[in-house]
């Protein structure tokens, strides 16, 4: 056997969660960065009952899938209930989080903390790029809604799809 998996390595994982609705630029860069530090990726998209989103959860993961091609490490799955459990069955040991601001950090801790306490799985904190430092789905979709031009912050074809969406009301 040749690759990660010879010599008795392990295949280093790690998890990207979020509702990604949508996905963002943002979301999009700590994607790639964990991508390129990982032999695999997944991309945990949250199913919310509780809450409508914009997007569908397979339209969402379509679309993380399209924006995600070219890394051909990134799998994209849903996932309800705790994001432990999720990496409990995929034998993933780390949960990567891309953080805007100190306001992100005092939430993503308490629940690292929890993560780490339940089940051993540890979360890297990458901090996101600067350009996207102030992004976030719901203000692409608010902006979106009003008119706005949001091209450069989400991937072409969540623009494309965005646009679609809301100008069917």
């Amino acid at each position: 056997m040749t690759g990660p998996e010879s010599e008795g390595s392990q295949v280093r994982r790690a998890v990207c969660p979020g509702s990604f609705d949508p996905i963002t630029n943002g979301h999009l860069d700590i994607i790639a960065r964990a991508s390129r530090l990982y032999d695999e990726v997944y991309v945990a998209v949250m199913i919310n009952k509780s809450k409508k989103g914009l997007f569908g959860i397979e339209e969402r993961i379509e679309l993380i899938r399209q924006v995600t091609a070219e890394y051909a490490n990134v799998r994209v799955e849903a996932f309800h209930g705790l994001l432990v459990d999720f990496c409990k069955q995929r034998e993933i040991p780390a949960i990567v989080k891309g953080l805007r601001a100190v306001s992100d950090f005092d939430y993503e801790l308490q629940m690292a903390q929890m993560n780490n306490g339940l089940t051993g799985v540890e979360t890297l904190f990458v901090p996101t790029n600067p350009t996207y430092s102030f992004l976030s789905s719901s203000l692409v979709k608010e902006v979106a809604a009003w008119g706005g031009d949001v091209s450069h912050l989400v991937p072409a074809e969540v623009l494309e799809a965005l646009n679609k969406r809301l100008a069917k009301g």
